[in-house]
């Protein structure tokens, strides 16, 4: 009942910064549907803050990012998984801007880092949702799309890392497009996906 809730929240703070994604809130159809329902709401959420702040709209910034904020960490105390500290670290590093956005002293591209941190742990948290418990062929859309959540990271680490996790990515995102296809050469291909996004996951670990 408190996921249904919180569901059903975020998709109401999504559409108050997001008109246009209004159309995105489709009812979910099971556990993997609302996964990427509550994860693409916490991101656009983000997103919007990010946004404003270019904009130098300091009220809407410090709004989007509390709201943002508030809905990362209630997936971080919902989550049972290992990257539950994660994400509440990247809650913490949230929390410490908002003051300095409603004072318009977020400058350069502090935001646009701490918020690509926290979309990378909320993307691995996920990914690690979905991989647990039954087989990974019906949920390669909900995998895929959360993978490149993990990706948009990349560009906030820099350097040899984010070649690193590029190339981790890429390969995982590669494994999954084979499962896609369904059929026997799938089914035989899940396995090595799964070790693909287990190196995705133990990558996220190492640089948050």
């Amino acid at each position: 009942m408190k996921k249904i809730l919180f569901c059903f929240a975020t998709s109401i703070a999504a559409i108050s910064y997001a008109p246009t994604a209004a159309s995105a809130a489709i009812p979910a159809r099971g556990a993997t549907t609302m996964l990427q329902i509550s994860s693409d709401s916490t991101a656009t959420l983000l997103d919007k803050a990010v946004e404003a702040n270019a904009k130098g709209d300091k009220a809407g910034t410090a709004k989007a990012l509390q709201a943002g904020t508030t809905a990362l960490e209630t997936e971080a105390k919902s989550s049972t998984g290992s990257l539950k500290d994660k994400l509440l670290g990247q809650v913490g590093n949230l929390k410490k801007l908002i003051p300095l956005a409603q004072s318009g002293l977020l400058k350069g591209d502090i935001l646009q880092k701490a918020v690509s941190l926290a979309k990378m742990a909320l993307g691995a948290s996920q990914v690690e949702k979905l991989m647990g418990g039954g087989n990974l062929l019906s949920k390669v859309t909900g995998l895929t799309s959360n993978l490149n959540l993990v990706k948009t990271g990349l560009s906030a680490l820099g350097g040899s890392s984010a070649s690193t996790g590029n190339s981790l990515i890429t390969t995982a995102l590669g494994g999954l497009s084979k499962l896609s296809k369904g059929g026997v050469a799938a089914k035989a291909a899940e396995p090595a996906v799964k070790g693909q996004l287990d190196s995705v996951l133990g990558f996220v670990k190492g640089v948050l």
